[in-house]
């Protein structure tokens, strides 16, 4: 059930409900937001105030706007919108460097953190990466690959680190799409993987963070030499 304002005259509060529900997936990325009057009703506001709630959300880039379609669902969170903002600004390196910051820290908090649940769903992550590699496919594996690192994620039980990283990564996916789908040593990647599944089973903290580590300088050291070759 929709909480009604206390105070109809602050634009931001209902703002924060509508993101709410979005970010709940009451709202999910494509769907048309419910009628203005629908809305009014909902919220017990103003057309004003409701207006001003949409145009706020418009701004931080989680509903668009056109005439004759309505207002739709672009995004799942400001704060996602704004993360990948500012990685469309800088260099996909630098990017990548942090990406694999949070990783590491990631796998060293999930060997402490993780439950048999958040263990499990590793597992099962790390078994689809092993089903791309026997049908040998790059596109399969890279989503899988994802999967098994927000998986990793996941488990270190730290909402933020979760939201960041997944934010982060979806803008390095398509940043180098066409890399990873060409270049990728996706073979040697499972064999860390497992590696890593077994350090976070054994909860030990220095294993994995090594693992994390050896697989991504292999990755980062072909993207040096891929960027330089593009940007010659």
């Amino acid at each position: 059930m929709i909480q009604k304002t206390k105070r109809l005259s602050l634009v931001d509060q209902v703002a924060e409900q509508m993101e709410q529900l979005i970010e709940r997936g009451v709202w999910n990325v494509g769907d048309k937001i419910p009628p203005e009057m629908e809305l009014m009703e909902q919220f017990d506001v103003s057309r004003n105030t409701m207006r001003e709630a949409i145009r706020a959300l418009v701004h931080a880039g989680l509903l668009e706007s056109k005439q004759g379609s309505g207002t739709r669902v672009c995004a799942t969170s400001a704060f996602g919108v704004a993360i990948q903002n500012e990685v469309f600004k800088r260099d996909v390196l630098d990017t990548l460097e942090v990406r694999y910051a949070l990783e590491t820290q990631a796998a060293r908090l999930a060997s402490s953190r993780r439950t048999k649940g958040q263990l499990a769903t590793i597992h099962e992550a790390f078994a689809r990466c092993e089903d791309a590699v026997v049908a040998a496919s790059n596109e399969q594996f890279l989503k899988a690959d994802f999967a098994f690192h927000e998986a990793v994620v996941a488990a270190s039980n730290n909402d933020m680190l979760v939201e960041l990283y997944r934010h982060i990564g979806e803008a390095v996916e398509s940043s180098i799409a066409e890399f990873l789908q060409k270049r990728l040593p996706f073979d040697r990647h499972r064999h860390l993987h497992d590696g890593l599944v077994q350090a976070i089973e054994a909860r030990d903290e220095d294993w994995a963070a090594s693992e994390v580590r050896e697989s991504n300088e292999a990755t980062y050291d072909l993207l040096k030499q891929y960027v330089k070759q593009e940007d010659a």
